[in-house]
């Protein structure tokens, strides 16, 4: 084939595997052969709506089928894919259209008005919905797919080519889109396949969202290239995710620590029948210790890790053998990548040390699209990409992520972490979820203060959290002062943005009361 690039894998897979099944979503099923000609017919039509090469397609909604189809129709044209968060304004995502340059948009019912608003405001020539019954002013997206042709489509793609534009959550300034190549996404699939040891019958819960790096790289594509099937669901609910590993026999799924925590709060939890379960990956934070242990108790362990988008995300990656063994920690690089710490003069940090962990390989980016001065930013004079973490690596090898470099304070000349008070704080059996930001001091400088969700129906004040911290963390690392809130703003990969946290806690005198 000519096509070397991603959206030629349903077409290898098809003529390898054509009858097992490739796609679940909801009570459908797709086998690797009715995917790749959904591919074909979709490709044809975005050809004759005059998609070419280097063109940028949209896709707009939670998981379902036509996100994949899309994204594999684009790379079978040489056209770039441009996935949308669900969760963003029409303000902001016409943003993102603009600034990808986007000329066709594919979108859900669900965002219809979102979706049309935003359009409006772009360049989109094409609106194309799908199951939008009553929306006049887009094409039908099975209308395309049922009119269009099946015939080969053989466009020339090589590996270094543009495959998608991924927009970082853009929780300081605008967002920038990384530029990640079809070799970038086929070697982060590969370092996932060696080091997860994914099989051809693996069935891969989805319930992370595809438009987010790890959702759509870490479990769906690698599970697609190994020839397994994948089980969409386009949104998380703890009772329906234990439902459907039960039900299907699911063996592999990726999630953030609050999902496994719900999960694991659910009446039927102990009752489930989790025994189909091979590997439960984690990433988005550290896995609190209660975490595991509750997962431990019905014999699951998690396998860990730590990436980020301009990674495609994998970079480091912690085997659930060592789940115990190195608790806290993200692992050693995947197997195809490397990373090293530097302290701030360049130095290599020596074990113990905290400095900022910088990564290289052929999972990394090309750059961010249309921003040279911000890709030459991210890198290294010798190409290695800053990930603006604090790290910290033992005698084994084995890499601690300490913090963002953006999110340490100095309090009376002393370094603070949240994440270390943070871990502390999530011991204490009150505390459901944390952040830990700096405020200013006239003494200090900077002291922290910790922002508290309760657990539901839980009581505990200011000197019971913080007194839990006594003797557990140096006096310098403890806050202040505490909030207690409902809920802390969350991207749509269910990491804290700090940032929105500091606009809204980061003020006002340190005694103020609880809610």
């Amino acid at each position: 084939m000519l096509n070397q690039g991603i959206g030629s894998w349903p077409a290898r897979r098809a003529r390898k595997t054509p009858d097992r099944v490739a796609v679940v979503h909801e009570d459908r099923t797709l086998t690797y052969r009715e995917l790749h000609e959904r591919v074909l017919r979709l490709a044809h039509a975005l050809r004759a709506l005059g998609v070419a090469r280097g063109d940028r397609i949209a896709y707009l909604g939670p998981n379902h089928p036509a996100f994949l189809e899309t994204l594999f129709a684009a790379g079978t044209l040489g056209a770039v894919f441009v996935p949308l968060n669900t969760r963003l304004t029409a303000q902001e995502l016409a943003y993102n259209l603009a600034d990808s340059g986007s000329t066709v948009l594919v979108h859900a019912h669900e965002q219809a008005e979102a979706a049309r608003a935003a359009a409006v405001e772009t360049g989109i020539r094409h609106r194309i919905a799908v199951a939008c019954p009553d929306e006049e002013s887009a094409l039908g997206y099975e209308e395309l797919l049922i009119g269009a042709g099946t015939g080969p489509l053989d466009e020339a793609v090589a590996p270094e080519d543009p495959c998608m534009i991924m927009y970082t959550s853009g929780t300081t300034g605008r967002p920038k889109g990384a530029v990640l190549s079809h070799a970038n996404i086929t070697w982060n699939s590969v370092n996932v396949l060696v080091d997860t040891d994914l099989a051809g019958d693996e069935v891969t819960l989805v319930v992370a969202p595809l438009f987010h790096t790890a959702g759509l790289n870490m479990t769906c594509l690698p599970t697609l290239l190994k020839g397994g099937r994948v089980v969409l669901l386009g949104a998380f609910d703890a009772e329906r995710v234990l439902e459907l590993i039960e039900d299907l026999r699911v063996t592999y799924m990726f999630g953030v620590p609050t999902m496994y925590d719900a999960m694991a709060a659910r009446p039927r939890w102990e009752t489930t029948d989790l025994s189909s379960l091979r590997t439960l990956n984690c990433g988005g934070a550290p896995v609190p210790a209660r975490t595991i242990a509750a997962y431990l108790d019905r014999g699951l362990a998690f396998s860990q890790g730590y990436g980020m988008t301009e990674a495609s995300p994998g970079v480091l990656y912690l085997d659930r053998e060592q789940t115990s063994a190195k608790a806290g920690s993200a692992g050693v690089p995947h197997f195809f990548t490397d990373t090293r710490v530097v302290l701030p003069g360049g130095r290599a940090a020596e074990p113990g040390e905290r400095g900022e962990i910088l990564v290289h390989g052929p999972n990394v980016m090309t750059g961010y699209w249309g921003r040279p001065e911000d890709t030459e930013a991210a890198f290294t004079d010798d190409h290695w990409l800053r990930t603006g973490d604090v790290a910290c690596v033992d005698d084994d090898g084995y890499a601690y992520i300490v913090d963002r470099v953006k999110d340490m304070f100095v309090s009376g000349g002393e370094n603070v972490y949240p994440a270390e008070v943070e871990d502390v704080l999530l011991s204490h059996p009150a505390v459901a979820e944390c952040a830990v930001i700096g405020v200013p001091d006239p003494v200090w400088g900077e002291v922290g203060r910790a922002v508290v969700v309760l657990e539901p129906g839980a009581h505990a004040d200011e000197d019971d959290i913080l007194g839990h911290l006594r003797g557990r963390l140096a006096k310098y690392k403890i806050p202040k002062s505490l909030v207690v809130t409902e809920a802390l703003p969350r991207t749509a990969s269910g990491k804290i943005i700090k940032p929105a946290v500091r606009d809204t806690y980061a003020t006002g005198p340190t005694d103020r009361p609880h809610p």
